[in-house]
């Protein structure tokens, strides 16, 4: 593998999140690579919607995104002491899409937050949904930005040291394992 493909997914839709510039981060620190994103603005999951019309054009292009990657890293907030709503609705279609697109994927999972528990709850919780699809989640070192709006610098880099190497070493494992494969 001469460079790999990193695929990054927002739990967040909103341009300026905090999980967004945690995301860029993570990609930074991951390295040289080809780097996708997936769009997770897609329909809600809907049984019917999917016996009559099949898996939408949207989530198809996802699935795509997700077996052309090497690697996955996720950044989710936590809203309301859980996982927000597009990443679980995103995790719900990835599910009835065929060849199980997440399995053995090296999968990293990050949150930042206002709070002071840096969204840990949501990040419980995501972790728990991606289960049934699979994937290789890395566990350690756990990366959970609490404070959130504090703890990144006017370009965007998180300010905090301690973060900041938790960050790097979590990708760097993540890179190691995307090579491997």
């Amino acid at each position: 593998m001469i460079e790999p493909t990193l695929l990054g997914l927002c739990g967040s839709l909103r341009a300026g999140s905090l999980n967004r510039q945690l995301l860029a981060e993570a990609r930074r620190h991951f390295g040289a690579a080809t780097y996708l994103e997936g769009d997770l603005r897609l329909p809600l999951y809907d049984g019917d919607l999917e016996a009559d019309a099949g898996i939408p054009a949207e989530v198809l292009a996802l699935a795509g995104r997700i077996r052309q990657a090497d690697a996955v890293v996720i950044a989710s907030p936590e809203y309301n002491k859980g996982i927000t709503g597009v990443m679980k609705n995103a995790l719900d279609w990835i599910s009835r899409v065929d060849g199980a697109v997440l399995r053995d994927k090296p999968t990293a999972v990050i949150s930042a937050n206002a709070g002071r528990t840096g969204g840990e709850t949501g990040q419980y919780m995501t972790r728990a949904c991606l289960v049934p699809l699979g994937p290789q989640v890395l566990t350690h070192p756990m990366v959970m930005v609490a404070g959130g709006e504090a703890e990144f610098d006017a370009e965007g880099r998180l300010a905090s040291a301690s973060y900041d190497s938790a960050l790097a070493r979590l990708m760097e494992h993540l890179r190691a394992a995307a090579v491997k494969r």
